[in-house]
């Protein structure tokens, strides 16, 4: 596919997102040749019901898929911080459909067999809050296993994640994170969730685009949970 990409939307760790024409973007990928399979993946969760946005062609590194209008569920919390119970709950909710929906047997399994789709980035940085209702992006870690592992995962992004922002809007995260994650794991067996927490974070830690600061938060969070179940 050679797509000439129009205006930068977005740039993060692992891709940029251009602007091709009215309702759709670029998602161009900088050294991830998986955007077909990525495509697979979302075409399999939107047959489903699950929301995600439609996709129009992908191949290589590219994926042009739905342009989604409206603030992510981060974004959205930064403005009104007294919300990040009630998206906690949404984002448990969204990973509960997700995992209800049947496996897509393409799809790798790192970390054993398992019957669920795995987003493995499924964060509030990640869904977007569009008029017609949240809607999750950013697909390429998708793999399938068990629900646990995507819930792990979750927990370990949200507690140890260096937020890409400025100063106060930092803080300001910072300052509700801990409530956030709290009542997010509150929504799921902690238990099952604690016990894939170790092979989850090794995984996270291999991964090139974590920093070195993310990686000591996560060694850090894997030997306190591990205190806590040894204490209760």
């Amino acid at each position: 596919m050679t797509q000439p990409p129009g205006k930068l939307l977005a740039s993060g760790r692992e891709a940029d997102v251009f602007a091709v024409e009215e309702g759709w973007v670029l998602r161009r990928y900088r050294d991830h040749e998986g955007a077909e399979l990525e495509a697979a993946t979302i075409e399999h969760v939107r047959g489903h019901g699950f929301p995600a946005p439609a996709v129009r062609e992908a191949a290589g590194r590219d994926i042009v898929m739905e342009r989604i209008d409206g603030p992510s569920m981060l974004e959205a919390m930064l403005r009104r911080p007294w919300t990040a119970r009630r998206h906690a709950r949404l984002l448990a909710g969204l990973h509960r459909r997700l995992h209800a929906i049947p496996v897509l047997e393409t799809l790798l399994a790192p970390f054993g067999q398992g019957s669920a789709v795995l987003h493995m980035d499924l964060h509030p940085a990640n869904v977007l809050l569009s008029t017609r209702g949240p809607v999750v992006i950013d697909w390429a870690a998708a793999c399938r296993g068990r629900p646990e592992a995507d819930v792990a995962q979750a927990w370990i992004i949200m507690a140890t994640s260096i937020i890409p922002a400025g100063p106060w809007r930092r803080r300001l995260a910072n300052s509700i994170r801990g409530v956030f994650v709290r009542e997010f794991l509150q929504n799921f067996d902690r238990s099952a969730v604690s016990g894939v927490l170790p092979a989850v974070a090794a995984r996270r830690m291999q991964d090139p685009h974590v920093l070195d600061v993310e990686r000591e938060s996560t060694r850090r969070l894997v030997a306190r949970e591990a205190a806590r179940r040894l204490s209760s």
